[in-house]
Formats: C-alpha cells, structure tokens, sequence
C-alpha cells in the first residue's frame, strides 16, 4: 500500500513537471517571436527611402531643358521697320524739327524770323552751305504766296529738304563678291558710337534677308567687345570668330574672310577697334587690317559708324576715316532723342558718300536702311 502511494506521488510530480515545462517552452516561443512584429515595421523604414527617390524627380524636369531653351532670334525684315523708325523720328524732338515747325507756325514771316531759322539750322548741324541753299530756295517760293496756305508752305519746305538730302544716292549695300568669296564689310568708328552694337545689329538685317553671316570680333583691344559680338551672332545663329585680348587684329580679320571662304558664308563683317582719330599710329593699323582682308577677298563696304549727336566732332572723325580706308558709306546712330539731323546732310557732302544706315533707339532691330523721303517726313513730324 506505502508503495503504491509514493508510486501514485511520483506520477504525480513528474505530471506537474511536464505542464510545467509546457508553460515554460510556450512562455519563450513568445518571447523569441516579440521581435517579430519590429521586423514587420521594418520593412516600410527601408521603403521610406522611395519618397526620397520621388524627390529627385526634378532632375527630369531639368532634362529637357535643351527643348526649352531659348532658341534662335528671328530678326524683324528691314521693309517693316521703316515705318516704326519714322513715327520714331517724328517724335524726336531734334532743333531741325523745332526750327521747321516754327517757321510753318509762324503768322508772318520777317527778316527776324528769316535770321531766326537760319541760326536754328545751322546750329542743328545742317552747315552753313546746306542752310544758305535752304533758306534762300524757301525765301525765293514763300515770297510769292507768303504762308497764306500751311499746306503749301509744308510741301514746298519739304521739296527742299528732299533735295538737301540728295535722293539720288545709292543707298545699297554692296554685297557684290567674287565666286567662292564673301562680300566683306568692315566696320569703323571711334569708341562710344555704338559701332559693335551696329556691326551685331547689321548681322541681323542681313540673317532676315536670308543672308549667311560671319562676324568677326578684330577689336581685340577692349576687353569686353569679343564677349560682346558672340553674344549678337549666338542670338541669330551667326559664328564670330575671335581671340584672346591684345591679339593681332589682322590676324583676327584674315581668320573671319577664311572662315567666310571655308563656310561658303555670303558676307563676313569685321568690327574693328574704336580707334581714336587722333593716334595716327592706330589709324595706320587700321589700313594695314583692310590690306591684309584684301589678301583674300575684296572689301565692298566700309561703313564709318558716327554717333549723330556728336555734331561736328563726328564730322571732323570722318573726314581723318575716310582718308584711311575709303569710307563707302555710312551709320548714323542715335539719331532719335537730341541728335541734330542736320548732320545728314552735311556728312553727306564733307566725305561725298550716302547715309546707308541710321539707328534710332536701343532695340535689336532699331537700325534701318536710311530712306531720304522718310526721313524728311520724319522730321516734318508726318
């Protein structure tokens, strides 16, 4: 019976030991599977990473920055801006414009008003031979029927100017060039008259008439005016041969006339330094330049650019210009705001060669072939 006791007592325990052990064993599968749940989490903190790839996203939209460039210019064709750059001129307020439109305002024309107009003239820059011619034509015709009528007396004054500006001129470009060769402009004009601005401005006239271009940047001794050219000639698609600062011009200008050749370009337009007219050692380069295009191709233009509101400086720059490379023609600037437009005409007689030319405001396409008739309606405020 005492056996069958502590049998009973032992079957007992080892039952305890295996719940027991049960527990235990259940207790560290629980324990061993807590992390579990961190695992699952896991997963999204390696996909916050995704968002971050999102955010590089901008890249693509910098991609096609190439598409939205800003692309080439189209230049406005010369026929359209004629009439812009004379309501332009119109509206100037020039001393040729002011002494005209007194004397058109004037209730009786007497000596004093005569003398009046006559110094206006002059001092506008028309010259004493041009004023004298002017004022005794209008004198002989106003004698016969004084102004009674302003509309005749208009007409009559602007025959006369008409005939000042000589509308006889050929006023073209020569762009006549040897097979295989370009035409060549060069470009002239002391510092300040807005000549490189005029050589980028001409690129384009000549880009809208369907012309290939080539410019060349021969002004190596300011600093800013290779950076300056490229600019102009990127904007129309137009190359611009160039060197370093303080390099040979010459070089400079037989390298464009190559390019020109090479590319089969049309035309090739050399800007030139800004040289002062009074540093003969500078003019004379400036003929060496000319001799050494000339190696390669003929030069059909020289176009001497002035600025019109230098008065008679300009005309003294001219006449030492004209004296070094033929001038052919030329580029008034600024001939908007105070310029005096009588040098129109005295400019014409001092060198014997036309206006081709005029520059009226700041815009890209505010150069325009000169036109005498608009000009003169312009002045007369038409």
């Amino acid at each position: 019976m005492g056996v069958d006791w502590i049998f009973w007592v032992v079957l007992a325990l080892i039952a305890f030991a295996i719940v027991a052990a049960s527990i235990v064993i259940k207790l560290d599968k629980k324990q061993v599977a807590a992390p579990q749940p961190t695992d699952e989490l896991e997963p999204p903190a390696e996909a916050e990473p995704e968002p971050a790839e999102a955010e590089t996203t901008p890249e693509s939209e910098t991609t096609p920055e190439p598409e939205t460039a800003v692309g080439l210019d189209v230049p406005e064709r010369p026929a359209t801006r004629l009439g812009r750059l004379r309501r332009r001129l119109a509206g100037s307020n020039n001393s040729l414009a002011r002494a005209l439109a007194d004397l058109l305002s004037a209730d009786r024309i007497d000596a004093e008003v005569w003398e009046d107009f006559e110094t206006t003239l002059i001092t506008s820059d028309l010259g004493v031979g041009p004023t004298t011619e002017l004022v005794e034509a209008l004198r002989r015709e106003l004698a016969v029927d004084g102004v009674s009528d302003p509309e005749q007396a208009r007409m009559i004054l602007q025959r006369e100017l008409l005939k000042l500006v000589d509308p006889s001129l050929d006023r073209s470009l020569n762009l006549a060039a040897a097979a295989g060769q370009p035409a060549v402009v060069l470009m002239v004009g002391v510092n300040g008259t807005g000549k490189t601005t005029t050589v980028g401005k001409l690129a384009r006239i000549l880009v809208a008439e369907g012309n290939s271009v080539v410019l060349g940047a021969a002004d190596t001794f300011r600093a800013a005016a290779a950076e300056q050219l490229t600019t102009w000639g990127e904007r129309v698609g137009v190359q611009t041969v160039r060197s370093d600062e303080g390099a040979d011009p010459g070089s400079v200008a037989f390298d464009t006339v190559k390019t020109a050749i090479e590319a089969g370009s049309d035309v090739a337009i050399i800007d030139t330094a800004g040289r002062l007219h009074t540093k003969t050692g500078l003019m004379d380069e400036l003929g060496k330049v000319k001799r050494v295009i000339e190696k390669q191709a003929a030069v059909t233009e020289v176009l001497l650019v002035i600025d019109a509101t230098t008065g008679q400086n300009g005309l003294n720059q001219a006449r030492v210009f004209a004296d070094v490379v033929d001038v052919t023609g030329v580029v008034l600037t600024k001939l908007d705001g105070s310029a005096k437009g009588g040098i129109v005409v005295q400019v014409q007689r001092e060198l014997g060669v036309p206006v081709k030319l005029i520059g009226l405001g700041e815009g890209v396409d505010d150069l325009a072939p000169f036109d005498p008739a608009g000009f003169v309606a312009g002045i007369l405020g038409e």
